[in-house]
C-alpha cells in the first residue's frame, strides 16, 4: 500500500496600504490629491485579488498555495470608520477567499487589530481565520534575544521594555521575555491595564516586573526594547536609547524613528518577525521584502495551511503561551526560519552588527553586560 500523497494546503492573506503614499505606487494621480480625499474615495472600493502565491514546499513534503487579497483602507480608516462598515469589508474579503478556494484566512496589519481582532469576521465565514499573532510573538522574542546575544548582552542581567505591552502581541511577548531577562518594564498608556498584566505575569516570571506609561523614559533604561504598539506615529527617537541597546520593532507603521538608524551607530535596530519560507516561492506581489521572505503573521497562515490545521488558531485579544510555543514548533518542523537581521527594508550583515557592538562597547557601562 503506497503512502498518502503529501498534504496540499490553501490559504488567503489580507493586506492593506500602511500609509497614504502606498496608493501612489499603483495610482500616481493620488500623489496630487489631499490625503483625506484619497482615503474617503477608497472606502468605496471593494477588496480585490492582488496575486496568486505558489511554490511553498515544507520540509515534510507538504505544499501550499494562496492568494493575497487587498483591502484599500489605511490604518486611520480602519481605526476610525464605523465598525459595522469595517466588518462588512473584512467579511467581504473573507468571502472572496472562500470563493478562491482558501481554507484559512490570515488577517494582516491593522485588519487584525480593529474591533474584536478577528472574532466577528470568523463568525461570518465558513473558513478558518487567524491573526498570525502567535508566530509574530514567538519570532519577535527570538529575534530580540538573538540580537542581544550578538551585542554581548546577557539576558539574565538585562532590562527589557515592551512598548504596547497590554496589546495582544505585547502581552504574549512580555510573558515570554519575563522568563528570560532580569527585569522587564511593561509600557502602555493605561496604568490600570498595565498593573493587571503585571499581576498576571509576576507568578511565572523570573524577572522583576515594573510598569511605565512614558515610552521614552522606559526606553532610556532598557538594554532590550521590543515595540509592538499600534500607534501610527513614531514613539522612540535617537536620544531615547542607551548605547548598546537592542531594539526589535514589530509594529507597522514602525514605532522607531528612522533617525535612530541614521544617527546612532551604537544601537542595533532590527525588524521583528521576518521569516524565510521554504520552497521556490512566488508571491506575485512586491511588498518590499527579498524573495521568499514574509512577515511572521503571513507565515503563521502558511504554516497552518501546510499542516492542514484549518481552525481559528489565533483570534481575539488574548494569546496563549501554548499557541506561541506550538506554532514555533510547527515552524521548525516545516522548515520556516528567521531570515537574519533586517531593518528599514535591508539586511544587516554580521560585519555591521560587529561595528555596532564595538561602537557600543566604547560608550556603555560594562557592569550590565557579559
Amino acid at each position: 500500500m503506497s503512502p498518502p500523497p503529501p498534504h496540499h494546503g490553501t490559504f488567503a492573506f489580507l493586506i492593506h496600504p500602511l500609509r497614504i503614499e502606498d496608493f501612489a505606487r499603483r495610482y500616481p494621480v493620488t500623489r496630487r490629491l489631499p490625503a483625506p480625499l484619497v482615503e474617503r474615495v477608497f472606502t468605496w472600493v471593494p477588496p480585490r485579488l492582488v496575486s496568486h502565491i505558489t511554490g511553498i514546499r515544507s520540509a515534510t513534503g507538504a505544499t501550499a498555495e494562496g492568494w493575497f487579497i487587498g483591502l484599500p483602507l489605511t490604518p486611520r480608516t480602519l481605526m476610525t470608520a464605523p465598525l459595522p462598515f469595517v466588518y462588512r469589508r473584512l467579511i467581504q474579503s473573507g468571502r472572496m477567499a472562500e470563493a478562491l478556494g482558501a481554507k484559512i484566512l490570515g488577517l494582516g496589519a491593522f485588519t487584525k487589530i480593529v474591533g474584536d481582532r478577528g472574532l466577528t469576521v470568523a463568525a461570518h465565514l465558513s473558513i478558518a481565520v487567524t491573526t498570525g499573532n502567535s508566530y509574530t510573538a514567538a519570532t519577535a522574542v527570538e529575534g530580540a534575544l538573538l540580537a542581544a546575544e550578538r551585542m554581548g548582552i546577557a539576558p539574565a542581567d538585562a532590562t527589557a521594555a515592551v512598548v504596547g505591552a497590554t496589546g495582544s502581541i505585547g502581552a504574549a511577548c512580555s510573558a515570554v521575555l519575563a522568563r528570560a531577562v532580569g527585569r522587564i518594564v511593561l509600557v502602555a498608556r493605561t496604568r490600570e491595564h498595565l498593573e493587571a498584566l503585571q499581576a498576571r505575569l509576576r507568578p511565572q516570571a523570573r524577572a522583576s516586573v515594573a510598569v511605565e506609561t512614558e515610552v521614552r523614559r522606559a526606553a532610556r533604561e532598557a538594554d532590550i526594547v521590543l515595540t509592538v504598539s499600534s500607534a501610527t506615529d513614531t514613539l522612540i527617537e535617537p536620544e531615547d536609547l542607551r548605547p548598546g541597546a537592542v531594539v526589535c520593532d514589530v509594529a507597522r507603521p514602525r514605532n522607531v524613528s528612522r533617525l535612530v538608524y541614521e544617527r546612532r551607530d551604537d544601537v542595533l535596530v532590527i525588524d521583528g518577525g521576518v521569516i524565510e519560507v521554504p520552497g521556490e516561492v512566488e508571491f506575485g506581489f512586491d511588498f518590499g521584502f527579498p524573495p521568499r521572505m514574509v512577515e511572521a503573521c503571513m507565515a503563521e497562515t502558511m504554516l497552518l495551511a501546510l499542516e492542514g490545521r484549518y481552525e481559528n488558531f489565533t483570534l481575539g485579544k488574548e494569546i496563549s503561551l501554548e499557541r506561541v510555543e506550538e506554532i514555533a514548533l510547527l515552524a521548525r518542523r516545516h522548515g520556516f526560519r528567521m531570515s537574519g537581521f533586517r531593518r528599514f527594508e535591508r539586511a544587516i550583515g554580521d560585519e555591521e552588527v560587529e561595528r555596532i557592538r564595538i561602537a557600543a562597547s566604547r560608550r556603555r557601562p560594562a557592569s550590565i553586560h557579559s
